[in-house]
């Protein structure tokens, strides 16, 4: 078993690093939570919040914002794991993402780093239909994005917390790269349509032109950085490369991945997707 000392979960607030953090609670296992707003501040862009963070951790779960394909990513990722090796840290567990070249140059930096490393490569995550960028666009009704036929197996975040908590607390994971994906190749009009049986009202997709997409996101005031990086993930990244399934979540946890359309029901059930949309 790892040692008692506290695991430091960065992006501590965020989808995945808060259940990651709750998870290893529920276990006993002593964590350190940072953010932006925790009481352990925790900043990628303010470098002397590091050292405070690492210090006394045996080991840490890396969530990079906004992404590991922006330009400072590497960078980052080589000072950090630097000073966490420094601080004697033992174990580190890198959240990736799939079809990004960018974000597997990073992934090399920490199987280079001398740690005890796990990487947890991960597609589209469901929950940004209930948590993240297209919330409010299934709220409204209309899910509009520069997607067409293209097919993605999306993972549940529930799965990428439990691969990397086992990754984090138990021996036999060590230098592994667990890409996970959800059982299912789906196309965005696919994932809308279940939202849509699920929630028990319409919702439509809507594909969009690229340009048109940009535009409607600097017309919600989204910054440039922001913007930027969702056509990457779009026009890049969502390009077919990634339609086929794998088999992370069996290796990592000796079961199969949750199922889009469970994820549908659960949300749906909570009443996220009903909420009343606020205009400014």
């Amino acid at each position: 078993m790892q040692s008692q000392l506290p695991t430091l979960v960065t992006a501590a607030t965020g989808k995945t690093g808060r259940r990651v953090a709750d998870r290893l609670e529920a276990l006993g296992h002593p964590v350190r939570r940072a953010s932006r707003t925790t009481d352990n501040p925790f900043d990628w862009d303010d470098r002397s919040t590091w050292g405070p963070a690492l210090d006394g951790v045996g080991s840490v779960y890396v969530v990079y914002s906004p992404d590991l394909a922006v330009p400072a990513a590497p960078g980052a990722i080589t000072a950090f794991t630097q000073l966490a090796r420094e601080k004697g840290v033992r174990r580190l567990v890198l959240l990736s993402g799939r079809g990004e070249e960018e974000a597997q140059r990073c992934e090399g930096i920490v199987q280079a780093s001398g740690l005890e490393w796990t990487v947890v490569r991960a597609s589209w995550f469901a929950q940004n239909f209930s948590e993240g960028a297209f919330t409010e666009l299934v709220q409204v009704g209309e899910v509009a994005l520069p997607a067409g036929e293209v097919l993605e197996p999306f993972i549940d975040i529930e799965d990428i917390a439990d691969v990397a908590v086992a990754a984090l607390t138990e021996e036999g994971h060590d230098g592994e790269v667990y890409e996970v994906t959800g059982p299912r190749l789906m196309t965005f009009a696919d994932t809308v349509s279940e939202i849509s049986e699920a929630a028990g009202r319409e919702i439509r997709f809507v594909s969009v032109s690229r340009e048109a997409f940009e535009a409607g996101l600097a017309q919600a005031g989204l910054p440039p950085g922001q913007i930027e990086l969702l056509d990457y993930l779009f026009t890049t990244v969502l390009d077919g490369r990634n339609a086929r399934l794998t088999d992370g979540v069996q290796r990592a946890l000796g079961r199969a991945p949750r199922d889009f359309r469970d994820y549908a029901r659960t949300v749906a059930a909570s009443g996220v997707w009903n909420a009343p949309v606020h205009q400014a």
